[in-house]
């Protein structure tokens, strides 16, 4: 996940990257089937319709401006799918590490660590780390620390976000904070973007709040269906034996 992000950003503009990304909560919806056997309302899946046409207008525009990477838009499909199955896999391991947010993380960069080490082998990256100009830097090295501390406690948020709530709302906040960040940095960069654009980023936005909605109606009609118990009486019906007589009901005078 952080690799297929990292190499998206590298080959397209970070205004670019949330759409992208934007595919999340589609690959949500297709692992949630794979995996976890959930099946999706049609409503549902039309608001992923949705997405998915804000997301093609969005790659026709940036290659319309003369910007579009296609290892970069393939890298943040990618990453749409890592994001996906993080969140679902993260709700299913943490009953393992006794729901502990901490430990799962812990665990997580642990195995960052060791495999990314092959990686770096195969890669050639061991080699530019030896000529690498601020390898003895220190302020390299104090910006490296907090840009871990910071990863980290973005670890734990997002384990803790899945933990109290669920993958799918994990990733629709995800999607609204990618929205953020577009805004952020067209206005950063100065960029001036076509009015398609910033439509396929209104659709791509819609879509995901919409989906939202609609998973709402639906999860509180489930609670509303589960909550309701078998065989209560309606209010407006009396039973028609009472444990009561009518002696019982008189008033003293």
């Amino acid at each position: 996940m952080i690799t297929t992000n990292n190499l998206c950003l590298k080959y397209v503009g970070v205004s670019f990257y949330y759409v992208g990304r934007s595919l999340t909560t589609v690959f949500n919806v297709v692992c949630s089937y794979l995996i976890l056997g959930q099946s999706t309302s049609w409503r549902a899946l039309l608001c992923c319709a949705v997405i998915i046409g804000g997301f093609f207008l969005g790659v026709d525009q940036e290659d319309a401006a003369g910007s579009l990477s296609v290892l970069g838009v393939v890298y943040g499909v990618a990453a749409s799918l890592c994001v996906a199955l993080n969140a679902i896999y993260t709700q299913r391991t943490l009953p393992a590490v006794g729901d502990s947010v901490a430990r799962l993380t812990m665990y997580n960069n642990t195995n960052a660590v060791v495999l990314f080490i092959p990686l770096m082998l195969f890669s050639g990256e061991f080699g530019e780390i030896i000529y690498f100009p601020y390898l003895l830097s220190t302020h390299f090295w104090a910006l490296m620390t907090i840009s871990g501390v910071f990863g980290f406690l973005m670890g734990y948020v997002t384990g803790w976000q899945i933990q109290v709530t669920s993958p799918l709302t994990h990733n629709i906040s995800g999607t609204a904070k990618a929205a953020a960040q577009t805004v952020i940095a067209v206005a950063w960069w100065q960029e001036v973007k076509s009015v398609l654009w910033w439509v396929s980023n209104v659709v791509v936005l819609g879509g995901s709040a919409a989906y939202t909605a609609v998973k709402r109606k639906e999860m509180i009609a489930n609670h509303e269906s589960n909550a309701k118990p078998r065989g209560s009486v309606s209010p407006d019906r009396e039973p028609i034996l009472s444990s009561k007589s009518s002696g019982d009901t008189s008033e003293d005078v």
